[in-house]
């Protein structure tokens, strides 16, 4: 089941666009491995989905899979052959808003060569060109 927020202030926004690189969740913080997005987009809760599970399987209970997005931005469509006019659409799907440079996904607890395969399928899933990225080393 693709995920969703369980309540939400105003059940429509805007359509605002910022392209502008992440400042936030640009650094690998909870696993020893990530997925970084290179382009900024709307991320919808079926790619993720998509993604989430196809790393699962690789792993099968090896590791453990962190989301570092999640889809909040409800994304609303007219159906097709609709007039213009009367009211803005109902909510089609909801998106994660990732900027350049937003970790998507992290693994912890697996070798780096096995992590390296899982992300690369995840990479797969999603819309935009991403990267493998390794923990930094504080000194």
């Amino acid at each position: 089941m693709p995920r969703m927020p369980k309540r939400v202030k105003f059940r429509k926004e805007m359509r605002r666009v910022r392209d502008r690189k992440a400042t936030k969740g640009n650094y690998v913080a909870f696993g020893d491995f990530g997925l970084q997005a290179l382009e900024g987009c709307w991320m919808t809760a079926r790619q993720l989905e998509a993604g989430r599970v196809a790393s699962q399987h690789f792993l099968k209970r090896q590791g453990k899979i962190i989301m570092r997005v999640f889809p909040d931005k409800p994304i609303s469509k007219k159906p097709l052959e609709t007039r213009m006019g009367t009211g803005k659409a109902d909510v089609e799907y909801w998106a994660a808003r990732v900027r350049p440079g937003t970790l998507i996904f992290e693994v912890a607890g697996v070798t780096e060569d096995i992590a390296k395969q899982a992300l690369v399928r995840v990479a797969m899933k999603m819309p935009v060109r991403c990267r493998f990225v390794r923990r930094r080393v504080a000194v």
